[in-house]
């Protein structure tokens, strides 16, 4: 698989030398068509990515709209723009006459609002029925499974028999989404159940819909959020999944390629802001220096200035370090360990809220078995820190004031890095807001308490001699 996929990535640097020949030394695009012609749409996508925009823009106006609309589609939405305004809104509308219904809406609203406007208006003149698609899908807010779904899939009453329905299949099928499944819906298409083209096969051919469909179908509305289609979508194994309305209309279908963006884009959103910063819309290399350096800057001043926190804390105590100085030397270690446990807990929290795992009423339930992690790998750090406090020769006191600290650090680190996504989550906002450095900030300044705390009650007269000491000397 890994060699095929290498391979399909060279396409683009293989054909694109002949094929910018072809367009600049010979000017005729209709050689193009013929190169291109034994090509999957995807492949040809990566080979206009790596071309020049007006380029690609003659590639696509040179090969038939049914081609050149599945090759479009695929492309980023900022370079589907910028071949909007090159094409122009009428031969624009041609190619996007073609595109499936979910991404041409994508793209009406991805565009500014009076380009949208005009595609969409040239839209309206090519392909009425496209445009009322595009029209219709448009008003669902983006994230939703209406926004997602397409309206283009294949329905028989329950009354027809077998042989109709693969009948239909096979003069309907090529404008279909997707022929796996076929929905039943009586005559106000109120979805009544549904039947895969396997048990189409399989059947007889002068049974009835209604003896071999499944009455029992996973759906959701039109409001429902995109993040929990892909759940239900993955827990059912289903290779698409039918919307329907509050009167349980069936308006449209979402099918798996299109979750498996969902999954990709969610995926890709969470681990941008668990690394600490704005998800980015558009992948790396399309996305600008500007919205760069906002994105990442804005979460890199905030972090920034959460760590004058830290540093507050340090001077809160500047008494006890100036008068036990090796105490500075564990704050590494310590501010350290209840970071790195509390992007641990997080990171498995977030995680199991976004695949399903986890509910906002276990909270009382992880926060029982985060205590006893915590406290089972604070009692194992602790270990291991007392070995190192008398590596360096200091008392055993201060040992135990480090082995304390630490356990203490990790079960703090473990509970916060697991509740905070959890009271984010209850607020309505994004649990991997709660991203790993935002949790080490916090840890460190609350770390830094619990050791200085410690040490000042277990070391009291210590602490009290070091203060006299640089007292009488000045120092």
């Amino acid at each position: 698989m890994e060699t095929e996929l290498s391979h399909q990535k060279q396409i683009a640097s293989l054909i694109g030398p002949d094929l910018q020949r072809l367009l600049r030394e010979v000017g005729d695009p209709e050689l193009a068509r013929e190169l291109l012609e034994d090509f999957h749409p995807e492949d040809i996508a990566d080979l206009l990515r790596e071309l020049d925009s007006t380029d690609a823009a003659e590639i696509l106006k040179a090969l038939p709209d049914d081609v050149a609309g599945p090759i479009f589609e695929r492309l980023e939405q900022p370079t589907q723009s910028v071949i909007v305004s090159i094409l122009g809104p009428e031969e624009a509308a041609e190619i996007a006459s073609e595109m499936a219904p979910d991404d041409r809406a994508d793209l009406i609203e991805a565009l500014p609002d009076e380009v949208g406007e005009q595609l969409l208006d040239a839209l309206e003149r090519v392909d009425p029925e496209a445009a009322r698609e595009t029209e219709t899908l448009g008003r669902f807010e983006e994230g939703t499974a209406g926004a997602l779904m397409t309206p283009d899939f294949l329905s028989v009453t329950p009354r027809k028999t077998v042989s109709e329905a693969i009948q239909m299949v096979r003069q309907k099928g090529g404008q279909a989404e997707t022929v796996y499944y076929v929905f039943v819906t009586n005559d106000s298409r109120r979805l009544e159940g549904v039947v895969s083209l396997r048990d189409l096969l399989l059947a007889e051919a002068q049974a009835s819909i209604a003896e071999v469909m499944t009455t029992r179908v996973i759906s959701v509305q039109p409001e429902t959020d995109q993040e929990e289609v892909a759940r239900q979508m993955s827990k059912y194994d289903l290779l698409a999944m039918p919307v329907v309305d509050r009167y349980q209309t069936l308006v449209g279908v979402i099918t798996a390629d299109d979750i498996m963006d969902v999954l990709t884009e969610e995926g890709t959103e969470d681990a941008q802001k668990l690394g600490g910063m704005e998800a980015l819309e558009n992948s790396y290399f399309a996305t600008s220096f500007g919205t760069f350096l906002r994105k990442r800057a804005t979460w890199l001043v905030v972090l920034f200035i959460g760590e004058f926190f830290t540093g507050t804390a340090l001077r809160g105590y500047d008494e006890v370090l100036g008068a036990i100085g090796s105490l500075a030397f564990y704050l590494p270690l310590l501010i350290s360990a209840g970071g790195n446990s509390g992007s641990q807990s997080s990171t498995l929290i977030i995680r199991g809220m976004a695949v399903g795992d986890v509910k906002l009423s276990d909270w009382w339930r992880i926060a029982v078995r985060e205590l006893g992690i915590g406290l089972a790998m604070g009692l194992i750090l602790a270990a291991v820190s007392v070995g190192r406090v008398y590596m360096w020769g200091d008392k055993g006191l201060l040992a135990l004031v480090v082995a304390i600290s630490v356990t203490g650090i990790v079960v703090m680190g473990c509970v916060v890095g697991a509740m905070l996504p959890l009271l984010l989550r209850r607020l309505g906002l994004d649990p991997a807001t709660s991203s790993a450095p935002f949790i080490a900030s916090l840890v460190d300044v609350l770390g830094i308490v619990i050791y200085m705390q410690l040490a000042k009650m277990l070391l009291a007269s210590a602490i009290q001699k070091g203060i006299e000491l640089k007292a009488a000397t000045g120092h």
